[in-house]
């Protein structure tokens, strides 16, 4: 996964993306391209489910 897709999958900005690579449980890169860093989905998929508990949504809320 690339930047922008992992970006997109947590629901934040990419300027947020580069912070959050930056946190010392952040997954590393699997490898860089030119300009560019990939990792793998797995790692990614792993660190949310660790790090980023889903937000409440309008069905969550109780009535």
């Amino acid at each position: 996964m690339g930047p922008y897709e992992i970006a997109q999958r947590m629901g934040v900005s990419r300027q947020r993306f580069q912070q959050l690579t930056r946190h010392p449980t952040f997954p590393r890169p699997y490898q860089e391209l030119r300009g560019m860093k990939v990792w793998l989905a797995v790692d990614v998929e792993e660190w949310i489910t660790k790090h980023r508990p889903p937000r409440p949504t309008e069905d969550d809320t109780p009535e």
